[in-house]
């Protein structure tokens, strides 16, 4: 059973801040090292010095990026930078944002839920993640004692009742925050103080599931900070806060929800494998060429990635690699993934993209294994086709796979059955913005 509950939470002070997009940030896994430093640039209580601080050379076990983030917390809050809310509340938020030449608005309740193990089937992943990345948000969780950003979740309301109950609290209400962000999506966020509305959202969320869409590392984090406490504090009993977790909560149901594709670009990929991939492939998939050079390139390029949309409804694969001028659309032959995988994964995972690209190109074809897989080090990840086929031309990466969107359904169905995709199988669109809202967690 889910347990959300409203909380008290620590919002930045409009008296002390004057904008708020420019104290806001994205989630801090998406943030390149170039963005990092013009996020620490732009203004003195960014967000991004508590969620990704800085590293320096003489770094201790005492003066680190999550003291460093602890300390600089600790002071917004004494000077009032931040401030904490005198009553609980659940947070209103809709985000209005363009998208394929429409403009859509997609609505999030930033709320607190009970911790719950995945094996309890409340709280549900559909993702793998990276143990290193584990263990450093940890590190900034003991030092700050506080979610600084919500996890992006989903739960179904066909009806969309909960976010019609939500929306009629907020109706004809000025908004708490109002801005537009550094992508020129507005944002907006109503603090909701109705004990009335708390009972009954709190009471329709309650036989839900939770579906993680982002920020599994987050919520492992979570999960792992509290057994932490549990063993080196003394008064951590059933009532502390790090029983709950922050969560972003949206409907499945609701219009502004979008998947977009996660491109994989990948690092030392030897040569010779790269040279001999597409020969492999002929046993496996229907190969498209299209020819990647001289002034037909981007007319070719903008053909092969409408191809891929076009082939949606079908494993189809794109492949690009920097010392070979053609694009390569492979298209699964019927069967393969039943022959090659029948007896290892069941259908619902099979037979999605991400499972055919790790398990059969990956794995198979380019013989990566495992530690190669967890290696974050020598993948990157881009939501533009474009940008990822661009990127390999230039040299910056040895080979992209161009996939289309995985399915609000897939993930639906794998999650429900207990199962997990391959990291980054999902790229939600847009990310949930951090800094609108903090939960401290002592």
């Amino acid at each position: 059973m889910a347990e959300i509950i409203p909380f008290r939470g620590i919002l930045y002070n409009p008296i002390k801040i004057d904008n708020m997009a420019n104290v806001v940030a994205p989630p801090f896994d998406i943030i390149s090292e170039r963005e990092q430093l013009e996020y620490h640039e732009s203004h003195p209580h960014n967000i991004i010095r508590l969620t990704l601080g800085n590293t320096h050379e003489s770094d201790t076990s005492t003066n680190n990026r999550y003291t460093r983030s602890a300390d600089c917390f600790n002071k917004w809050l004494s000077e009032h930078i931040m401030e904490l809310d005198k009553t609980p509340a659940f947070y209103l938020t809709a985000m209005e944002f363009p998208f394929e030449n429409r403009e859509v608005t997609r609505y999030g309740l930033i709320a607190l839920v009970g911790l719950e193990p995945f094996k309890k089937g409340v709280v549900l992943p559909h993702e793998r993640t990276f143990s290193n990345i584990r263990s450093e948000r940890l590190e900034l969780m003991k030092a700050c004692k506080a979610n600084l950003s919500a996890i992006f979740s989903l739960y179904s309301d066909n009806k969309n009742q909960i976010l019609s109950t939500l929306k009629d609290a907020i109706f004809n209400k000025t908004p708490d925050l109002d801005f537009i962000d550094y992508n020129s999506h507005k944002h907006r966020l109503w603090r909701i103080t109705d004990k009335a509305v708390h009972r009954y959202v709190s009471e329709a969320l309650k036989d839900k599931l939770i579906f993680i869409a982002d920020g599994h590392h987050r919520y492992e984090t979570a999960l792992n900070f509290r057994e932490w406490l549990s063993t080196n504090d003394p008064n951590f009993n059933s009532s502390h806060p790090a029983n709950y977790v922050m969560m972003y909560l949206c409907s499945m149901e609701d219009s502004g929800l979008i998947i977009l594709p996660a491109h994989r670009m990948f690092n030392k990929v030897h040569a010779s494998a790269r040279g001999t991939l597409i020969s492999k492939a002929a046993e496996y998939f229907e190969i498209a060429v299209y020819p990647y050079k001289g002034t037909r390139s981007e007319e070719a390029r903008d053909e092969f990635i409408a191809a891929l949309k076009s082939n949606n409804s079908k494993n189809c694969i794109g492949v690009f690699m920097k010392d070979r001028p053609e694009l390569y659309l492979l298209t699964l032959k019927p069967g393969v993934m039943e022959r090659m995988f029948g007896d290892k994964l069941t259908e619902v995972l099979r037979n999605i993209d991400v499972t055919v690209l790790t398990r059969l190109i990956l794995m198979e074809l380019l013989g990566f294994d495992q530690d190669r897989l967890d290696n974050e080090k020598l993948i990157a990840y881009s939501s533009i086709a474009e940008d990822a086929i661009d990127a390999v031309a230039a040299g910056r990466h040895d080979i992209t796979f161009i996939l289309n969107p995985t399915k609000i359904q897939q993930v639906r169905n794998i999650a429900e059955a207990g199962l997990i995709m391959p990291r980054k199988a999902t790229y939600f669109f847009p990310k949930v913005i951090t800094g609108q809202v903090l939960n401290k967690l002592d």
